[in-house]
């Protein structure tokens, strides 16, 4: 067995029992295997790079995990900082793409599928932003931020696929897939009656959402070398 192994079985074991405790509404054991995500993910990162680590990756771990932590508190202020934890994620997954990524170059064949998924996006953007619930409308303009910068990501990730096709490409479309889902799942959660396939939904697309983006920032990596070594 290799040595990330363990703890990307780890991973997978914290995710399929927040799943199992999640449907049974054991929300107390959720929330403790929701604790487990993302320092066994982030062992799993570690040990697949040589514990060679950017500062950006890790500033993203750092905020994800602050974010994790808020998301798991449950106090007033804890909505409010997961958002502003992950909106930093965001930005600096955008910062990451946008510095080691060849420029998208549009061709006719391409607008079409291209234009289909702005425009969804947008509509997402704008419905999600619709649904306001009470914290929604007190900080109605970070949240707003929040959602932008989600659809940028988002955007630039599908139409990177789109265009290129790559591995690369599609880790992080589904990285981006999963973090719309949870985000939509966690409004529907805020906006509608409590129900449990909401919360389920929710809780394993962003675990998911973290499996991705750890797939998309060693895939990132391994792409790096195999560039320098043609070099």
């Amino acid at each position: 067995m290799k040595a990330n192994k363990p703890s990307l079985i780890l991973f997978f074991l914290a995710l399929l029992c927040t799943a199992i405790f999640d449907w049974t509404e054991l929300f107390l054991f959720a929330t403790y295997a929701k604790a487990i995500v993302i320092p066994s993910i982030f062992i799993y990162f570690l040990i697949s790079t040589e514990f060679n680590i950017g500062k950006i990756e890790g500033v993203i771990f750092l905020f994800s995990f602050i974010g994790q932590v808020f998301n798991l508190m449950d106090i007033e202020s804890s909505e409010l900082g997961g958002v502003l934890c992950f909106l930093v994620v965001y930005l600096l997954i955008i910062r990451l793409y946008l510095g080691g990524h060849e420029k998208i170059k549009l061709e006719k064949k391409d607008f079409l599928p291209v234009s289909i998924v702005v425009i969804f996006i947008v509509y997402l953007l704008v419905s999600a932003l619709g649904m306001q619930f009470d914290n929604m409308k007190r900080f109605s303009l970070i949240y707003m931020i929040y959602g932008i910068v989600l659809s940028v990501l988002s955007c630039l990730s599908f139409i990177s696929y789109i265009t290129k096709g790559t591995y690369l490409a599609l880790l992080m479309s589904l990285m981006a897939i999963s973090y719309i889902f949870s985000d939509i799942f966690y409004i529907f959660n805020e906006y509608f009656s409590y129900s449990v396939v909401l919360v389920l939904i929710r809780d394993v697309t962003q675990i998911l959402a973290y499996f991705f983006m750890v797939e998309y920032f060693l895939e990132k990596t391994k792409t790096k070398k195999k560039k320098s070594a043609k070099q």
